[in-house]
């Protein structure tokens, strides 16, 4: 299995999203996943899309000769998508979005009706991609703050994604924190272990990832420097 990785932090490596990340990660490895590959979002010379279309009329080449061209015959080459990214304003930060924007040369104007909805035909074949969204956030719980970036990812993605959601996440940056960080990232690493062996993560897993670390008032006090 071949992973392509989107860091969508401007923090880069120092990402608490891609704590979360590489905890999955090792375990994936220890699972045998040997393929990996990083793309640092905000190190990406990555023209905004300009609407046009032509890509989408041409066979798929875009109008800007620039870094996008290579990250998508990356993404064709890939068989896991995994875009790990801190919750920006409800939504993913400027420099993945860009990269999302820009992934329009893979499909075709010509629009198809797919349940309920319509979709637009591909000109590459992506049928074999699995995507997976870790999301990290700030607050202290996930309610009412995660649902338009999961519901983007899902009208994106709308076939073999997972999503993982994780309030608290500035705890992972934070040495004093270990004692509760450092069995959560445990727990992530054996979803990683699940997802490379089955392609799926427990049901009771994934919800005890996604759950505060710490009481929600704890977190808010400690924050406003009440503690």
């Amino acid at each position: 299995m071949k992973i392509l990785v989107f860091n969508g932090s401007p923090k880069r490596e120092k990402s608490d999203t891609m704590c979360i990340t590489r905890a999955f990660l090792a375990g994936m490895e220890a699972a045998g996943v040997q393929e990996v590959k990083v793309i640092t979002a905000v190190d990406q010379h990555v023209e905004y899309c300009t609407g046009c279309f032509a890509c989408m009329h041409n066979g798929g080449t875009c109008i800007y000769d620039d870094d996008m061209k290579g990250i998508l015959e990356e993404i064709l080459r890939s068989d896991l998508l995994i875009f790990s990214f801190p919750l920006y304003c409800y939504g993913m930060p400027a420099p993945l979005k860009a990269i999302i924007d820009r992934i329009l040369p893979l499909s075709k104007m010509t629009m198809e009706k797919v349940g309920d909805r319509y979709e637009h035909v591909g000109q590459a074949d992506y049928s074999h991609l699995k995507y997976l969204m870790i999301c990290g956030c700030g607050f202290p719980n996930s309610r009412q703050n995660f649902e338009p970036a999961v519901s983007q990812f899902k009208l994106l993605f709308p076939c073999d994604h997972t999503i993982i959601t994780v309030p608290e996440s500035p705890m992972f940056n934070a040495p004093e924190a270990a004692v509760v960080t450092g069995p959560r990232l445990e727990l992530v690493k054996e979803a990683g272990r699940q997802y490379a062996e089955d392609g799926v993560i427990a049901p009771e897993l994934l919800s005890a990832i996604c759950s505060p670390m710490i009481p929600e008032e704890v977190y808010a006090r400690i924050v406003n420097g009440q503690a």
